[in-house]
């Protein structure tokens, strides 16, 4: 059964005009419900999670300052986010999502976040709307508490993930793999295991062929026991923050690649949704809203 983590929390409103979407946190899971994709059996609601999960990949001066909203002005201001008590629960009940979603993935083989890919937090800091990352947080959990020894995170939001790849970066155990766009944001890109970066207008022909000619390879040679999948949606043609030229049909079967290829090698995956900032919400509920119709059918 997939199963996905969603909570209220999620789609906290923000000051009017700030450019972060997030309706889509509220309109997804309704529109999942609305056509049949998924039934209320499918959603599960996350809680706060343990600090210890958490500290094992933030560090603890970091988080203290986080939950006591004592982040210096010039710190916060890479966030993004005008920070509050409210919004740091949202991120500890976002990485709680994904905790539990590894746990519903060992179970089911496929589990989903309407939320998380906070791929820009790094150990010690928090960037570009991301202060506590979900996917790292997910895979030192793994690594304590289901003795895991290899893990991929495939990250293919078309920013690069820097703080995946800072907290990641003499961890053998977890490779890292980000395909994202040469030219966006961080413009000071940290080195993952493998980073591929792709030229301003990559349109659908490249983009899947460059994918599907490395991650079979990829699996094959990291042989991973878990996977995490950053599904961003910021790829899209019509993204204001993206540089790549994905259609929706090409976005499509990116995720299509992804979920069969890890479904045919029997590696369970936890999704994150990451990114997708198309000017029209309906584009990017679409587009978020195809990874979760693949999914009930490809693991049905």
């Amino acid at each position: 059964m997939l199963k996905i983590a969603y909570h209220p929390i999620y789609k906290h409103h923000l000051p009017d005009g700030h450019r972060f979407p997030m309706a889509k946190y509220e309109l997804l899971p309704q529109q999942l419900l609305h056509e049949g994709t998924c039934g209320e059996e499918n959603f599960f609601e996350p809680s706060i999670p343990e600090d210890e999960p958490i500290l094992a990949v933030h560090d603890e001066g970091y988080f203290h300052d986080l939950l006591n909203l004592e982040i210096p002005p010039k710190e916060a201001r890479k966030i993004g986010f005008p920070l509050s008590k409210e919004l740091v629960l949202r991120e500890r009940i976002i990485a709680d999502g994904t905790i539990k979603g590894c746990e519903f993935a060992l179970e089911y083989g496929v589990a989903m976040n309407i939320a998380g890919g906070t791929h820009h937090a790094y150990s010690n800091r928090g960037e570009a709307f991301c202060m506590l990352n979900d996917q790292a947080i997910g895979a030192r959990y793994l690594q304590r508490n289901k003795q895991m020894n290899s893990i991929l995170i495939i990250d293919l939001d078309v920013h690069q993930g820097n703080g995946t790849a800072e907290i990641f970066q003499t961890d053998r155990s977890v490779f890292t793999f980000s395909m994202h766009g040469k030219g966006n944001y961080p413009f000071k890109k940290e080195k993952s295991d493998l980073d591929i970066a792709l030229e301003k207008g990559t349109t659908d022909v490249e983009y899947l062929s460059i994918l599907k000619n490395t991650l079979p390879s990829l699996i094959k040679k990291v042989q991973p026991e878990f996977i995490f999948y950053l599904c961003g949606v910021d790829v899209l043609e019509t993204d204001k923050l993206g540089t790549l030229s994905l259609s929706l049909e090409g976005c499509k079967e990116r995720d299509r690649f992804v979920l069969q290829t890890c479904h045919d090698a029997n590696i369970p995956v936890q999704c994150s949704m990451g990114g997708g900032y198309s000017p029209e919400i309906k584009i990017i509920v679409e587009a978020h809203a195809n990874t979760f119709r693949l999914a009930q059918d490809i693991y049905a």
